[in-house]
């Protein structure tokens, strides 16, 4: 609820705002944030289908466009001017792994609303695997445009890296153009985290695990879209960027080493009849990576993490003081 989807969808506010800031006379971009955070919720409050109609058309176009500006990108790349290598710190790399690895963190997104897709035991794990491997061409390319289309020391600390490299290519309408891109595709991020979060935590209180009142027996999820939308403006008006980059990458990092030291375990217990993929090399090989990420964040930003470890201790508290109530409803 928190750091899944409501973080998200606040950072994702946030770089929105940062882009349409000059087509927006200037308005701050916590503003526009809000703005694009409540049509979101409205559009996805009001029916399922058109909500994943437009969630849809938002993904076809942001593919279309991204495709198109990276091959013309490629085609107009300024000369090549050698730079002085910037100075390695094994430690900010840590970090920005943290960030690196949230872009990959929507991978998993189908399975929130498997129950509304046909044939789910068919379609969903190809969805992930196509989604996944599709993410990581388009995320590649387009990074490789931005790091080879400027010089490094004017894309460093910038958040408009996409405005700053369409510059350096093409001028200030290919700028502009690249800009409206990125916005769109901000705006289809915005959208997907309010249709699938509110459907999680639906599900989860449906099941017994959040409080009653956000299950739904039909329909959108209307109590926890409007939930959501609240937590996610509150973050939008207290943090940062960077902030919530960094409390959302290093959180989940520590939930998805937890999820495969669970899958050990059951390997442990199961041996062959659960397969897994490169095993013991894969899983070890991610375990030991997060695991010094996780160590550089602390020291790099020791207020973020705090806050994720934060996250994480209210999760089980709440998850012992549920499975306390429920085991003593059903000893009565």
């Amino acid at each position: 609820m928190l750091v899944g989807f409501s973080a998200p969808l606040a950072a994702a506010a946030i770089a929105f705002g940062k882009y349409a800031q000059p087509w927006l006379g200037g308005a701050s971009p916590v503003f526009s944030g809000t703005i694009l955070i409540l049509v979101c919720t409205l559009v996805h409050a009001i029916e399922v289908r058109r909500g994943a109609q437009l969630q849809s058309f938002a993904v076809f176009i942001n593919v279309a466009l991204i495709v198109v500006f990276v091959t013309l990108a490629c085609a107009q790349f300024p000369p090549y001017v050698a730079e002085p290598c910037p100075e390695f710190s094994v430690s900010a790399f840590g970090v920005s792994l943290v960030w690196i690895s949230f872009s990959y963190s929507g991978w998993n997104t189908a399975v929130y609303i498997g129950g509304e897709v046909q044939d789910p035991k068919r379609n969903l794990p190809k969805s992930l695997l196509m989604g996944t491997a599709l993410v990581t061409m388009l995320y590649l390319a387009l990074n490789a445009v931005f790091v080879f289309a400027a010089p490094l020391k004017n894309l460093a600390g910038q958040l408009e890296v996409g405005r700053i490299a369409a510059r350096a290519i093409g001028g200030s309408i290919l700028e502009e153009t690249v800009a409206s891109v990125i916005a769109l595709v901000l705006i289809s991020s915005a959208s997907s985290l309010v249709m699938a979060g509110p459907r999680v935590c639906a599900k989860m209180a449906a099941d017994g695990y959040l409080p009653g009142w956000l299950a739904v027996p039909e329909g959108p999820p209307r109590t926890a879209i409007v939930l959501q939308a609240a937590l996610a403006i509150l973050m939008l008006w207290t943090s940062s960027f960077d902030m919530l980059l960094t409390y959302i990458g290093f959180t989940l990092g520590i939930s998805t080493a937890a999820t495969v030291v669970a899958l050990l375990v059951l390997r442990r217990r199961e041996g062959n009849a659960l397969p897994i993929p490169g095993y013991p090399f894969v899983p070890w090989l991610f375990l030991v990576g997060v695991c010094a990420i996780t160590v550089f964040t602390i020291v790099q930003r020791p207020m973020e993490s705090l806050v994720g470890f934060g996250t994480i201790l209210a999760g089980l508290v709440a998850w012992l003081f549920n499975r306390k109530t429920v085991g003593r409803s059903c000893g009565n």
